[in-house]
């Protein structure tokens, strides 16, 4: 059974400490698009199977399976059960893989809410703790680093220069500042409110207009302090043929700490002509990989090559990319593995620009393909994140 997209919606992307959207809960920002896609969908939600949200870290105001919180909160249906999942940075992107899978194996009139939230301001990246953070056997053994390590790690090895890394970052920041002029994410634009009805956020936050190669090039790298405290050593056990780490990621050219949500409606034919919705996108493929862990970033390549083959589909064939700008060296070698022209490419802007709200962002980019796609008039998008513990995953969409 086919697996559609209904509808895609999300909040706008808030910086992070000191942002707009720091003022409200993770709860709040979940509720507002559940609330936002009842409302304008006319979405009777007792036709709902499940509602699947990715969250990252899970933990204090996003844990206790802020899903099914939210669904309560934002005035579902009661019998509407909810999940909360975690595939770290892909895990808004796994939870519509999860929906489709659902929907392709069910009977009937299937609907399914995919999405995710992330408040990254409240709830800070590894506050969860977990084993590659504190124990040091299974760190040592399995040879994990932080993700910038990999990042610089991955940029030595394919002779990325910091002057290639850089001009990615400006491009994305100039892609994503045009792409709000013209008003490209206008249609799944869902502005926030605080509790008293008062505007919070109405656009993304972090995009710099003004941003410039000369500004990008005084930015320190981030990531060489630690380094040259023995993370890198730690690396090198694994690829000493590197001989020594180019340290070329910073705050500049990796993406932007930032709050938000998003959903995607999913279901089969069935569910979309009983709740009266007319299906945006097919989903073609779908497909996670695991990938080297001390390099970590490098699943992309192999998970959309994996999906490509099971939708019959070449690279070629792709009309638009959305590779997650988890830091730039991601899709210039993600564009290189698959030989991918650079025009398809995150033509609004990623990550770098836009901000990586770890649990939503991959619901995001596959809203942000599915307008994209309508505007062209094109047919088919893929969507791929790189993931923490080497893992990668893609998915392909289809416009009807």
């Amino acid at each position: 059974m086919d697996a559609y997209l209904f509808d895609a919606l999300r909040t706008p992307r808030g910086r992070g400490k000191g942002g707009a959207l720091n003022a409200v809960t993770p709860l709040w920002l979940a509720r507002t698009v559940l609330k936002a896609l009842a409302q304008r969908r006319a979405l009777d939600t007792a036709l709902v199977d499940d509602v699947l949200l990715g969250c990252v870290t899970q933990t204090a105001e996003q844990g206790g399976c802020i899903a099914r919180t939210a669904v309560l909160d934002a005035g579902w249906a009661q019998q509407v059960p909810a999940l909360t999942l975690s595939r770290f940075c892909a895990s808004g992107l796994e939870a519509l893989n999860l929906a489709a899978a659902k929907v392709a194996c069910g009977s009937g009139e299937q609907l399914v809410v995919a999405g995710g939230v992330e408040s990254m301001s409240r709830v800070p990246m590894g506050s969860d703790g977990g084993a590659w953070l504190l124990d040091e056997r299974a760190i040592r053994e399995l040879g994990f680093v932080p993700q910038g390590i990999s990042a610089d790690l991955i940029a030595t090895r394919e002779g990325f220069s910091r002057e290639q890394l850089d001009a990615w970052a400006l491009r994305s920041h100039q892609r994503a500042a045009q792409a709000q002029l013209e008003g490209r994410f206008a249609r799944s634009l869902v502005p926030v409110h605080d509790e008293q009805g008062q505007l919070l956020l109405a656009t993304d936050e972090a995009v710099r207009p003004d941003a410039s190669l000369e500004a990008l090039g005084g930015l320190r790298p981030s990531f060489q302090k630690m380094g040259e405290a023995g993370l890198d050593a730690r690396a090198l056990l694994r690829y000493p043929e590197v001989g020594a780490i180019q340290h070329l990621h910073h705050a500049g050219n990796s993406s932007a700490i930032v709050d938000g949500a998003a959903l995607l409606l999913v279901g089969s034919e069935a569910g979309g002509q009983r709740a009266g919705l007319r299906p945006r996108a097919r989903i073609r493929a779908l497909a996670s990989v695991g990938s080297e862990p001390t390099l970590m970033l490098t699943g992309p390549a192999p998970a959309v090559q994996k999906a490509l083959a099971r939708a019959g589909l070449r690279a070629a064939d792709i009309d638009l990319w959305e590779i997650n700008e988890a830091f730039a060296t991601v899709p210039l070698q993600t564009m290189r593995a698959l030989d991918i022209d650079p025009e398809r490419v995150n033509v609004n802007g990623g990550a770098i620009a836009l901000g990586h709200p770890l649990g939503a962002t991959g619901a995001m980019l596959v809203g942000m393909a599915l307008d994209e796609l309508e505007r062209r008039d094109q047919r088919l998008a893929c969507i791929t994140l790189c993931v923490g513990g080497g893992m990668g995953t893609a998915t392909v969409i289809e416009r009807l």
